[in-house]
């Protein structure tokens, strides 16, 4: 089966691309750097006619960000994803498609299922929720993956904020599962064999790390790492149990039921926790001022 990858120059692109390369799939990553002046009438030139399955590796997990750019947040999330899916169509490729938590509003008390409708608070989430739904219409042979949230995201707002006054406020009210990089290679990697063996399992799945926790608690958690905590008996960061200004596009319940996807792929939920070093070291971050921590290598 060929594979075609297509992602930016954010960790996981290259996580699954090593993953992928360890087995027998035919594999070509399609790297997108710059969205600014992309023309998607060209699709038909960036995908080899003997592609299978396209995986568009582009995971956004930041609603800040979408909100500060809404049109950028539509290209990436929406028409990029469209104009990839309408080539797949009419070339009877499959494609994998990532979304998130953030299609849906948080006030569900319980953890969000695979077939509950979104309703989003945030440009990142409305995108999201657009694309799945044209999606489900245009492209019958896809699969779509809602995620919890991004590690990375927090470890870079941690670590930023040792750079700054040493206070990051997060908030105990917004919980979640936080996914790593790591573990959704290896999560696509276990869909992409299973596809490989001719399974017909086209829909929407879930998957985020086994742990629910509240954004407050995880920054602790990421702050009394030692390679941001550093050697003084003060902590580089306080986190402080406080809703910030961006925490009006965080949905209060962002927690997935991620058993569809364990019973049709195998699937199992990895504890985010243990993955915690290699996050920082792959994020090139854990950097604490005053301590004469200069980042980890990654090798």
């Amino acid at each position: 089966m060929n594979i075609l990858v297509v992602h930016d120059n954010g960790v996981l692109g290259r996580l699954l691309l090593k993953r992928l390369a360890g087995t027998h799939l035919e594999v070509t990553p399609l790297l997108i750097s710059d969205l600014s002046h992309l023309d998607l009438s060209g699709v038909e030139q960036w995908v080899p006619d003997s592609t299978d399955v396209i995986v568009n590796a582009m995971w956004l997990t930041d609603p800040e960000a979408a909100e500060d750019d809404p049109e950028q947040a539509r290209t990436k999330a929406f028409s990029l994803p469209m104009a990839l899916a309408e080539h797949a169509a009419a070339k009877g490729m499959i494609q994998v498609q990532l979304s998130t938590s953030y299609v849906f509003d948080g006030r569900k008390q319980s953890a969000y299922l695979s077939s509950n409708p979104g309703n989003p608070i945030g440009q990142l989430g409305i995108w999201q929720w657009e694309c799945e739904q044209v999606m489900r219409t245009v492209l019958p042979r896809h699969i779509l993956l809602r995620t919890g949230w991004g590690l990375q995201r927090f470890i870079r707002k941690v670590c930023e904020s040792v750079d700054g006054n040493g206070s990051l406020s997060l908030s105990s009210r917004h919980r979640g599962q936080p996914v790593a990089a790591s573990d959704l290679a290896r999560v696509l990697s276990a869909i992409l064999m299973q596809l490989d063996c001719g399974a017909e399992v086209w829909g929407t799945y879930q998957y985020a790390g086994a742990e629910e926790i509240s954004q407050y608690e995880l920054g602790l958690a990421i702050a009394d790492m030692p390679e941001v905590d550093g050697e003084g008996d003060e902590r580089a960061v306080h986190v402080v149990d406080k809703q910030p200004v961006w925490s009006a596009v965080e949905p209060d319940n962002a927690t997935l039921g991620c058993a569809k996807i364990r019973n049709t792929f195998g699937v199992k939920q990895m504890p985010w926790r243990t993955a915690l070093r290699e996050e920082l070291a792959l994020s090139g971050l854990g950097v604490a001022q005053g301590h004469d921590l200069k980042g980890l290598n990654v090798h």
